[in-house]
């Protein structure tokens, strides 16, 4: 019966049965309520390290259990876990077949000549590593039977002490390392240690923290993993979708064209046939008033040759009177090179415009899809790698509060005592903000500078639809702008009108930086390096432009978008 019992543990993977937090098999096992079992003392120490958020959760299934779970011993378990260690040793008789030890194994330290067999087991009391055959001892003998043994692992010799040959069994804390005991009134002498069951015990507790922690960013890493085959499979999906109507688009134009062209053929071929026609028409009328005139001609000249008076006199009056066909009109005779020239030119300068629209369009369109990623790129970190993403910068006309003047370039913005004539126009700001926006609508990764001379003024992007004739169309003060204002103070970030202090010096250079996609804008302080003032976190429904606005009342103040381009 006994022989039965053993050949069905043998049957058994002893891996199915092996706690997932310590990795060996189970010792007093417990099964908690999702199903999964643990040794208790792992399980426990688990549930200690989550005291204190009041849930617990598995390790494998991370269901969360509250309050804590009582945990009772699992009998039936608890029995083929016996069957199964029981099994184990007799698994290591003589009749078990018996592997050769490879370069990497153990190999036994009792097998004689050339080719030994692998060794299973080291036995920590006879510092010797043995094969199943000559391990049999160890179980029949009571005397060997308290020997502790271990899985040959590794070999002995990377066990024992290489200065007194002796097994290490003792950790030293002060040097962190395994050492024998005498070391411990040796070198070691005056070092806190402890034995190396003590010290494993104690970093058992560690591995369950840390494993816990691997777990979880496990679980978060697969997440991610997801999640970017998610977006991958849709980001494929979309270009398949913008490939296709791309083609739609351009060979709809391109039929267009082709219509047109075809069009411009029949308007020509139909007006050469009408032409044609006309002077065909005219050619023949031509043509038999000509012969008419010969004739006349012919017959003029025999009469002026006749020197029979009578005759000369009555056929004079008859040949006298005209023979040109009255409905006839006088023949003005056009060159078509010169029309077909200005047809052919108006041609041309369709031509023209298309390519310069599609030249003034393709780097939209190119730059459009180079903002398209699955994985978004780093963020830049030195200066160099922000210059990369500069984007040149003019400051709109159509929207400077009418006490500001523009430099020349329209870059650099004046704050003047006087008022400035503008022509009237909806965008202008028209309160007493003196502010005002670039004429370039941004939605990619771009990065400008700003530098400014005066006690107050601000850097902002904002969308086109902020107001421009209230005190809510201030940089900041909706939920249409974002803005860091520099005054003598400091500086704040303001949205929505809420204030929120970034820094105590203010700066007199500041480089801004948006990532469209990223949904992050960022303000740092210029100087020999770049300080990171201020970074929001916000999700851009449409194009942002940046603006600059002044705050002092003295004339001389200014801000200007430095040409970094």
């Amino acid at each position: 019966m006994a022989e039965g019992t053993q050949e069905r543990g043998a049957d058994l993977d002893q891996n199915h049965f092996c706690c997932s937090v310590c990795l060996e098999l189970l010792k007093e096992p417990v099964t908690i309520q999702c199903g999964h079992s643990y040794c208790k003392s792992c399980i426990e120490s688990c549930w200690d390290q989550q005291e204190q958020k009041g849930t617990y959760s598995c390790p494998q299934c991370r269901e969360t259990f509250s309050p804590r779970p009582v945990v009772h011993r699992n009998n039936l378990l608890a029995e083929v876990v016996e069957v199964l260690k029981r099994a184990s040793s007799h698994q290591t008789s003589p009749s078990a077949p018996l592997a050769c030890a490879g370069p990497a194994d153990v190999a036994c330290d009792f097998c004689c000549g050339s080719s030994r067999n692998k060794a299973t087991v080291s036995c920590l009391t006879c510092l010797a590593s043995y094969c199943p055959a000559h391990l049999e001892p160890h179980y029949s003998f009571l005397v060997l039977k308290t020997h502790q043994l271990v899985s040959a692992t590794v070999p002995l010799q990377e066990k024992m002490c290489s200065k007194h040959n002796k097994l290490m069994e003792v950790y030293c804390q002060t040097d962190k390392m395994c050492i024998c005991y005498l070391c411990t009134i040796d070198e070691h002498r005056r070092h806190c240690s402890l034995s190396a069951a003590a010290e494993r015990a104690k970093e058992q507790k560690q591995l369950i923290v840390t494993q816990n922690t691997v777990m979880e960013r496990l679980q978060a890493r697969e997440e991610e993993l997801d999640e970017l085959t998610e977006a991958l499979t849709d980001f494929k999906c979309c270009s398949q979708t913008a490939v296709a109507s791309c083609d739609e688009i351009f060979d709809g134009l391109i039929s267009f064209i082709k219509a047109k062209r075809t069009l411009a053929t029949k308007l020509i071929e139909g007006q050469e046939k009408t032409a044609v026609a006309q002077a065909e028409a005219l050619q023949l009328q031509l043509e038999e008033e000509i012969s008419k005139l010969q004739r006349r001609h012919t017959d003029l000249q025999q009469l002026s040759h006749t020197d029979d008076h009578i005759h000369f006199i009555k056929t004079f009056q008859s040949l006298s009177t005209s023979c040109e066909s009255p409905d006839l009109p006088p023949v003005a005779v056009l060159r078509p090179q010169q029309s077909m020239k200005t047809v052919i030119g108006c041609v041309s300068e369709l031509r023209d415009n298309i390519e310069s629209l599609v030249g003034k369009t393709w780097p939209r369109i190119a730059a459009e899809v180079s903002t398209i990623n699955v994985v978004l790129p780093p963020v830049p970190k030195t200066r160099e790698e922000f210059l990369r993403h500069c984007y040149p910068l003019t400051l709109d006309e159509n929207t400077v509060n009418i006490y500001l003047s523009l430099s020349e370039e329209y870059r650099r913005v004046t704050r003047g005592d006087y008022k400035n004539y503008y022509c009237a126009h909806g965008d202008r700001f028209t309160t007493n903000i003196k502010q005002v926006l670039c004429r370039q609508g941004l939605s990619g990764r771009c990065y400008w500078e700003v530098s400014a001379s005066g006690p107050g003024w601000s850097v902002a992007v904002s969308y086109k639809g902020i107001s421009r004739t209230s005190y809510e169309s201030e940089f900041g003060k909706n939920n249409l702008s974002w803005s860091l204002e520099c005054s003598s103070s400091g500086c704040t970030f303001q949205h929505k009108s809420q204030s929120k202090a970034v820094s105590e010096v203010k700066p007199s250079r500041v480089g801004v930086y948006l990532d469209y996609e990223a949904g992050t804008l960022s303000f740092y302080s210029i100087s020999d390096t770049m300080t990171l003032l201020h970074r929001e976190h916000t999700t851009f429904t449409e194009s942002l432009y940046p603006g600059i606005g002044l705050k002092d009342t003295r004339s001389g103040c200014y801000a200007e978008i430095m040409k970094i381009w």
